[in-house]
């Protein structure tokens, strides 16, 4: 097994994977019951609110939803459809693409994320950033995106799909550029 140039992993690498799956894991699952607890949602349902709230008036096209946040499109309609069911998210038909439609975070979608997001950047500091120097941030950073090039074509930030409008001087910023984590 500790053969580099073989189809296996050395013991290092087996060492470090297994570390990076159960570290995944765990984080995923607590991220996922502190925004069950707090919101009666799943995160990645968490994680559409999130890149509705970034995104020019609020909405997305269903497809570039789902392209965003790597989600089949089956998986986001369900996805949305339950969104629906709690009045924070609505679909709306394209008027330019009889094609497509509309995924719009709604007033009380706004306002349940607004009320949920900062339990969930505490959540998140605490089980991962708390836990960081600076440097190893900025070097976790890194490492992300070196493994991001090679596993997705596409930048590793989803927002950057997203088309920004700037706000105006009296509009703030959308709740994932205040609270930046979803």
């Amino acid at each position: 097994m500790s053969d580099q140039s073989g189809p296996w992993l050395t013991d290092r690498q087996q060492a470090t994977w297994q570390r990076f799956l159960l570290t995944t894991h765990l984080l995923d699952e607590a991220l996922d019951r502190q925004v069950l607890r707090d919101a009666g949602l799943p995160h990645t349902h968490y994680g559409i609110l999130v890149t509705l709230s970034a995104s020019p008036d609020r909405r997305m096209r269903m497809s570039d939803l789902a392209r965003t946040l790597r989600h089949s499109p089956s998986r986001t309609t369900h996805a949305v459809a339950s969104l629906e069911r709690s009045r924070w998210v609505r679909r709306e038909p394209c008027t330019d693409d009889r094609r497509s439609t509309w995924a719009v975070l709604t007033d009380d979608g706004a306002a349940m994320l607004e009320r949920t997001a900062p339990g969930h950047v505490a959540e998140v500091r605490t089980r991962l950033f708390d836990r960081l120097s600076d440097e190893q941030v900025d070097q976790l950073a890194a490492i992300c995106d070196i493994l991001l090039a090679g596993l997705d074509p596409v930048p590793a930030d989803p927002r950057a799909h997203v088309a920004s409008a700037p706000a105006g001087p009296t509009d703030p910023p959308p709740v994932a550029d205040r609270l930046d984590v979803a």
